[in-house]
């Protein structure tokens, strides 16, 4: 990859990024909106299961729907995106995700709230996270010079852990305080915060040029040529997809095993899952010190191995001491989970060249996370017929084998993963240690 002079408010010294005032910007709506996201997290099953009643299946569509976007325009959203200022996208959705779910508690007040108005909501917020999540990745390598994009993601995977960690504990307090219903309320206004922060950025890249032939098929032919024509991206893509098909299998009935069979509060249920955060502060914090020791292609491989035997605790779990071994088995595999995550996502975003990372990462998400509502809809179905626990197992034996693909491609051996470069003086970009075309 090509080395440029940093400029004076892109500084490349080690922890200069805290002096980045729009990084700073960026970081600091980011975090407090994850910390709103965690209460929501928690708070949006409690409404079904504790205020509507919802049935197991129901409980497992609700998830569904959550990750429902990542199908329905995934690979699309791409496209539009890299047609807009980046800044812009980020700001709208969060203003509109702001207005869904602040309908939540005005709905409970007028007690005209149902479950399908909760599904109306997961799918139109899961729509505007799908924007912004194919935003914020695309504009943060805009910020930031592309060797600082593992500190930089390092840094917002840290704030996200800490809002992991403090969020569902702070949502259990207010759920068990306000209900459920009332304790969304924070989750909107976290976006409102977010929004105000991101207007504050003053690095604002120029409106995209349109392209000579602006054909919405082709241009999503192109990233999905890109990724899919990688090994080492196809790799990432078919294990963060499995990974995510029996996270979600895992995911639809683990609150159900929680509130419903375990009969936990809502205080004891954030607790629990604010464990899991733990790990991922760690993780966050030993990413590129890990990577830098056992190679970069290793590094994901190696994490996302370690990570999925650990769900094998949560079938077995009782309301006695295996609680704690669960809160250990978490911390352990959110560790994993989040040193592969900052490993993979900063290896996307450096070999992209810029005119295709809009289109790069929807297609990454719409592979990866496309697989999610799938998971959740098997997940309600199974823990509807074989039972709750039957379905936890099932979803963990899934989870420890997600690592093949990654062990089984090039990249277990390579220290140093491939990068892009501009254009060398022939006008061709280039790529370092080897061109995307030969994986």
């Amino acid at each position: 990859m090509t080395v440029t002079e940093p400029s004076p408010d892109r500084p490349a010294h080690r922890g200069g990024l805290w002096r980045h005032a729009d990084f700073r910007r960026l970081w600091v709506g980011e975090t407090v909106s994850q910390f709103g996201t965690m209460v929501s997290q928690l708070a949006l099953p409690l409404v079904a299961i504790l205020v509507l009643h919802a049935s197991t299946w129901q409980v497992g569509v609700l998830a569904a729907c959550e990750t429902a976007a990542f199908v329905a325009v995934g690979l699309p959203a791409g496209a539009w995106v890299e047609r807009m200022r980046f800044r812009w996208v980020l700001m709208v959705n969060d203003l509109i995700r702001a207005a869904l779910l602040a309908w939540v508690p005005v709905a409970q007040l007028l007690g005209v709230l149902t479950i399908e108005q909760l599904y109306v909501i997961a799918l139109a917020t899961g729509v505007s996270t799908v924007f912004f999540d194919v935003a914020y990745q695309s504009y943060l390598p805009q910020l930031i010079d592309r060797e600082l994009l593992v500190e930089g993601n390092a840094k917002l995977q840290a704030s996200e852990s800490l809002s992991q960690i403090a969020g569902p504990s702070l949502g259990g307090a207010l759920i068990q305080a306000l209900t459920a219903p009332y304790a969304i309320l924070v989750d909107a206004v976290s976006f409102l915060w977010s929004a105000a922060c991101v207007r504050r950025i003053e690095v604002r890249p120029p409106r995209p040029e349109p392209s000579p032939d602006p054909n919405l098929l082709r241009e999503i032919r192109d990233g999905l040529r890109f990724v899919l024509g990688n090994r080492i991206l196809r790799a990432i893509a078919m294990c963060t997809s499995s990974a995510n098909l029996f996270g979600s299998v895992i995911s639809a009935v683990f609150f159900v095993l929680l509130a419903r069979e375990l009969r936990l509060s809502p205080g004891a249920i954030g607790l629990l899952t604010s464990t899991a955060a733990v790990g991922g502060l760690i993780g966050a914090l030993v990413a590129g010190r890990f990577a830098a020791k056992v190679g970069q292609g290793p590094a994901i491989w190696m994490a996302i191995a370690a990570a999925g035997p650990c769900a094998l605790v949560t079938p077995f779990v009782q309301r006695d001491w295996t609680l704690g071994l669960l809160a250990v088995a978490q911390i352990a595999m959110w560790m994993g989970i989040v040193v592969y995550n900052i490993n993979q996502v900063s290896f996307r975003q450096a070999l992209c060249p810029p005119g295709l990372l809009g289109r790069m990462n929807a297609t990454m998400r719409f592979l990866v996370w496309g697989t999610m509502p799938f998971g959740a809809l098997m997940g309600g179905l199974l823990g509807s017929t074989i039972g709750v626990r039957a379905t936890l197992l099932a979803g963990a034996v899934g989870q420890s084998l997600t690592f093949l693909p990654a062990f089984l491609s090039p990249m277990r051996r390579m220290r140093e993963l491939p990068s892009y470069a501009e254009p060398a003086g022939d006008g061709h970009p280039t790529a370092s240690p080897l061109a995307p075309n030969e994986l």
